[in-house]
């Protein structure tokens, strides 16, 4: 998960005081504004949960109204501290820091707690219309949908909430994100632009799991609309021989055949990217980014090597890195158009001790990182013979501090928070718009996680000289 800080604001709260409030960013992109005392109060439950020894240190309450130039260091300590956080599996899963997200997302956005109908759709544009709460999180309105059309809750955890832009080209699709258990869909979808939608995509790697998919009506067609418009879509490559037997299959709404012939395919399964730019096998090469059966692949346009396949245990580390003026970086629409500039950076093991960093310069760097970490988190799960990532429960009952002191208890089901108390000038405050924006406005290196320069692959310690 990428945390980031990248800045504050000064807040009123209603009474003539003002305070600061650091802005949260999830994997690019803004998801609450909290104050110190918060992350304050987090900080002492999370130690009282798991021991001191397991957090990173928390920088310390100072007496005088702080600098500016203390201002800053307090805000980057905060944002260490939060990634480091984000690094631990089960500090990061659990329901504490789960609930503490899902409420500050909602305090920031003052929103009340309302019943509503939000839409979402399958990958054939079925829309799903739901009655759902305003502070509903994912998991909440993804078990709604898929109840919704019949499909069995133990079949619930293989499948996810994305965002999705459709393009002005008439049918092509942007993948933007992957909604987390933390935030509510119709909160973080709020603002959401008319040609982006929320649809429901299978949200696993290893395409065993089909198997158990099939055997249900409602999943295999779930996995049936998504094949086919990857097909359609050319995200699953074809010849003309391969796409005839599948409009064959297609026509006789042979579901199960259709699946069978395309789970054989190249890219079957993979999470697809738009054009971006790399420096493999030469700086400014244009390329086409897949990630997927356990590996990251580069399809190289207009250069005789063609691809580049690079499997995920070999990726000693990773980065994401935002791009400033960066000389000599070719130009491209469809690029601008989704976000500015990041790079993901990523150290593979090209042969015995042999390794080499590679750079790949798009707007959806920060998906890409949270795909190869989503592919290492379910290598490591398979290991340890774990079927599926679940949050941790902890043995609370924990709290949530507002930014006017008053606490309520956390709960996952109920957040709850009484947004009456946040004053108008918050409010206004906090109606600007806050995007990936700021932070190749802050910074020129963006850190992943850990505080430091890279992610650290724990998938990598078990390769050997065979998987050379």
């Amino acid at each position: 998960m990428h945390f980031s800080i990248p800045d504050t604001q000064e807040l009123n709260d209603g009474n003539g005081s003002t305070y600061m409030g650091y802005n949260i960013h999830i994997n690019g992109v803004f998801h609450c504004t909290v104050r110190y005392r918060q992350l304050h109060n987090l900080n002492e439950q999370l130690k009282k949960e798991f021991g001191g020894d397991r957090l990173p240190h928390f920088p310390p309450k100072k007496l005088l109204p702080l600098t500016d130039g203390q201002l800053e260091e307090r805000r980057a300590l905060l944002e260490k501290y939060i990634q480091i956080i984000g690094q631990d599996p089960k500090l990061v899963s659990c329901e504490l820091l789960v609930g503490f997200l899902l409420s500050a997302q909602q305090e920031t956005t003052c929103e009340k707690r309302h019943e509503l109908k939000l839409d979402i759709y399958t990958m054939n544009n079925y829309q799903i219309s739901l009655n759902i709460l305003s502070t509903d999180r994912t998991e909440q309105v993804l078990l709604k949908a898929c109840k919704h059309i019949n499909l069995p809750p133990e079949f619930t955890s293989y499948f996810a909430l994305y965002v999705i832009r459709k393009e002005e080209n008439g049918g092509d699709i942007t993948i933007l994100r992957k909604l987390q258990e933390f935030e509510s869909p119709y909160i973080s979808c709020k603002s959401i632009r008319e040609s982006n939608r929320l649809v429901i995509r299978k949200s696993y790697w290893d395409s065993k799991y089909d198997l158990e998919l099939m055997n249900n009506p409602v999943a295999l067609n779930l996995l049936y609309t998504q094949t086919v418009s990857d097909v359609e879509r050319g995200w699953i490559l074809t010849n003309s021989d391969i796409k005839n037997q599948l409009a064959h299959f297609q026509a006789r709404l042979a579901k199960l055949e259709y699946l069978e012939l395309a789970r054989t395919l190249k890219y079957y399964g993979y999470t697809q990217f738009n054009v971006c730019f790399c420096d493999y096998p030469k700086p400014q090469t244009k390329a086409l980014v897949a990630i997927g059966g356990e590996e990251l692949n580069l399809r190289l346009i207009g250069h005789v090597m063609g691809e580049g396949s690079f499997k995920v245990t070999r990726m000693r580390c990773w980065r994401i890195t935002a791009m400033h003026n960066k000389p000599n970086m070719p130009s491209n629409s469809s690029m601008v158009s989704i976000g500015p500039e990041v790079e993901l950076s990523f150290e593979y093991l090209m042969a015995k001790e042999e390794l080499k960093w590679i750079t790949i310069s798009s707007p959806q760097s920060i998906l890409m990182s949270v795909c190869l970490q989503s592919v290492v988190d379910e290598l490591l799960l398979k290991k340890k013979g774990i079927r599926r990532k679940s949050i941790y429960s902890c043995k609370g009952p924990w709290s949530y501090m507002k930014r006017d002191g008053s606490s309520h208890t956390i709960s996952l089901d109920d957040p709850d928070v009484n947004t009456d108390a946040v004053s108008e000038e918050t409010k206004s405050s906090e109606s600007n718009t806050f995007s990936i924006k700021k932070l190749q406005e802050k910074f020129s290196s963006v850190s992943f996680k850990t505080g430091k320069e890279f992610v650290e692959n724990h998938a990598f310690e078990g390769i050997g000289d065979d998987d050379l």
